[in-house]
């Protein structure tokens, strides 16, 4: 399981498209923010990172060449300054910024390419660097730049984006941006998500699994059908028709071609490491199995005994989660690589001993039939990550916090591993844009509890993980059913989110009253737990296809009850930036009861498999009276383009 984070960036930037037109209206200076939106619509690989003379100009030692492009640094920055190829990249997108697109193309594609840019113009490229010097790292990291390739390959296969990969023809730059950054041909940002003309192709195709039989209707009642049998729903296989029957397939024989070559770069990665990392090595290896033999309980095992104590690195490779598919059944193959943090080891130590307490608190709450069990999960390390991949890349937006796995003993019996991502947030571009954003919806007065330390998410963050790990989670069962088979796919999904992101905002106050907080922090990281609400919640409610999106959904059910009990409230007067009309309170000493109250009504639901109770809730909040002031949030939020992270792997090329 995971928390998504939409970061808001560049708040005086419109999320508009390019003009194709010349510009008339006087000179122009090419910032940053400018300069990489072009790059990322011409689909070249140069990031500016920032202007250190400053000299108004990029200069070589303050440019990244991005991953995923095929391209190394060496071809852009040698002997201390620019290639040729370097200067004639500039070059083209300083044209692109006086002269606007020159498309010389029919006014159908003229409109379809103004509004691909439009779709790209709401993700700001956000540059995650990582630069390695040791020759060991360097080996370690190549490989599994590698593999993270190779995870992108068959995260198309099952999205059915491999079908489309070859089909824009190398001219056409800003459909290659939005079908690399997408991960297919589909517009996934707010604004343009349910246009039909939106697509990296001249005619949107229709979304197909590439996980089913392409002559099957993927609908609610086929997937019923998956998820009651057991061979069928296994969430490691895909599924062919044979002799008219559907047949499971593992993914280690669905997908041989790819996770072999997946396989051999996990093998060689492991070789490179010294004796020092065994732990690690010892993981790469049981993964490279599984990727042989699908046996992901077995890597599983290896993944969960390594720490932030016993390896400098974190690494999840492998299929793990299932939203992303329609009947969120089968899980999506993805990559997480990222340095341990160590400073994740102070919060271990102050919530380490409470693990048991915080399992029975929560137990309390749902009631009977669920019963407290003894837990021995590991509290979240901290991760900077280097490399994001396959359903670990979002388009727009990151995953902030992860609990793994999903299924089997390790998660079964409370021993899975959980983080917090450190590095995605501290940038200054990040930390202004989310102030300004904030001070759009909250009154003067809650913004002045606001923080830009990002301890403040973190610790939501952290608890938000821990909480997977407790209480009724997806493999407990009622009558002998998971939540899975209780609530449906969909539903379960949206159920534990929401039962985590509660938790998070109960064990804050809980942890005031055991004094390992201030009032004061649990109040200020409330603010954040709200402040991520709005941004979900202008993610909107459902997919194009119409498929719930499990943290818009949730957010909607949180702000809702928060506002039925008075805990927020929307008020006419000025927001805090003072532009705005009508705006968001927060009254802190009736959040606590309030979050106490939903945390026991969603940890009931699920503890009695209360699938009507799941569905009331919902439409209670997701078209009731809180959903008239969904459009106020989306439209303040959507004046800003979001972070869409971009990483770059500099190892001496």
């Amino acid at each position: 399981m995971k928390r998504a984070l939409v970061l808001l960036l560049c708040a005086g930037c419109a999320a508009s498209s390019s003009s194709s037109k010349r510009r008339v209206d006087g000179p122009h200076i090419l910032d940053r923010t400018e300069f990489n939106r072009i790059a990322q619509e011409l689909f070249l690989p140069l990031f500016w990172m920032n202007d250190t003379n400053p000299n108004g100009a990029p200069d070589p030692d303050e440019v990244a060449v991005l991953w995923g492009y095929g391209a190394k640094r060496s071809e852009f920055v040698a002997n201390g300054g620019f290639t040729t190829r370097a200067e004639e990249t500039i070059g083209s997108i300083r044209r692109a910024f006086d002269r606007g697109h020159e498309d010389e193309v029919s006014p159908d594609e003229a409109q379809r390419l103004e509004i691909v840019r439009k779709e790209l113009a709401q993700g700001r490229p956000t540059l995650l660097l990582s630069r390695f010097e040791n020759p060991e790292d360097r080996e370690v990291v190549r490989n599994l730049r590698d593999a993270a390739e190779g995870i992108e390959r068959l995260y198309a296969l099952q999205t059915g984006a491999a079908a489309y990969s070859s089909a824009i023809p190398a001219t056409d730059r800003s459909s290659l941006a939005l079908f690399r950054r997408n991960q297919g041909p589909w517009c996934e940002a707010p604004l343009t998500e349910n246009d039909e003309r939106c697509s990296a192709l001249p005619q949107k195709p229709k979304k197909r699994s590439g996980l089913y039989p392409p002559g099957r209707v993927v609908d609610e009642a086929f997937c019923a059908s998956i998820a009651a049998d057991e061979q069928l729903s296994d969430h490691f296989s895909a599924i062919s028709e044979r002799d008219g029957a559907l047949v499971a397939v593992p993914y280690s024989d669905f997908f041989a071609d790819q996770t072999t070559k997946v396989a051999l770069s996990l093998r060689k990665a492991a070789d490179a490491l010294g004796p020092a990392e065994a732990a690690f090595a010892t993981y790469l290896r049981a993964a490279e199995a599984a990727f042989l033999n699908n046996k992901w309980s077995v890597a599983d095992e290896a993944w969960a005994r390594m720490s932030a104590t016993n390896s400098r690195w974190y690494l999840r490779i492998g299929p793990d989660e299932t939203y992303f598919e329609p009947c969120n059944q089968k899980a999506g193959f993805h990559m997480s690589f990222a340095k341990i943090n160590p400073a994740s080891l102070e919060w271990q130590g102050r919530l380490d001993a409470l693990k048991t307490d915080m399992e029975v608190s929560i137990a309390e709450l749902a009631g009977p039939p669920y019963a407290a069990r003894n837990v021995d999960f590991d509290l979240p390390d901290f991760i900077d990550v280097v490399l994001n991949a396959g359903d670990s890349r979002s388009a727009i937006g990151a995953t902030i916090g992860q609990s793994l796995p999903n299924w089997g003993p390790v998660a079964n019996e409370g021993r899975g591993r959980t983080v917090a991502m450190t590095n995605l947030d501290s940038d200054p571009d990040s930390v202004r844009a989310a102030r300004e954003t904030s001070s759009a919806l909250l009154c003067a007065k809650t913004m002045s509890m606001y923080t830009d330390d990002p301890a403040a998410l973190l610790m939501s963050t952290v608890l938000h993980e821990a909480a997977h790990n407790l209480g009724p989670a997806h493999e407990y069962k009622v009558d002998g059913k998971t939540d899975e088979e209780l609530f449906g796919g969909p539903l379960s999904s949206t159920l534990e989110e929401l039962k985590a992101q509660s938790a998070a905002m109960f064990y804050a106050d809980w942890l005031v009253e055991r004094d390992k907080l201030t009032k004061q922090e649990a109040d200020r990281t409330h603010l954040k737990d709200v402040t991520w609400m709005f941004g979900q919640i202008s993610r909107g409610m459902t997919t194009s296809e119409g498929q719930p999106k499990s943290y818009s959904q949730l957010s909607a059910v949180q702000l809702g009850a928060l506002m039925n009990r008075g805990a927020v409230t929307w008020k006419a007067e000025n927001a805090a930036n003072g532009k705005d009309t009508g705006c968001f309170e927060v009254d802190f000493d009736k959040l606590k009861p309030a979050v106490k109250e939903l945390m026991s009504i969603v940890a009931q639901i699920k503890a009695r498999g209360d699938r009507a109770g799941a569905e009331a809730l919902l439409a209670e909040h997701v078209k009731g009276e809180v959903s008239k002031l969904f459009p106020v949030i989306t439209e303040r939020l959507l004046r800003a383009p979001r972070s869409s992270f971009v990483y770059a792997v500099e190892l001496g090329e």
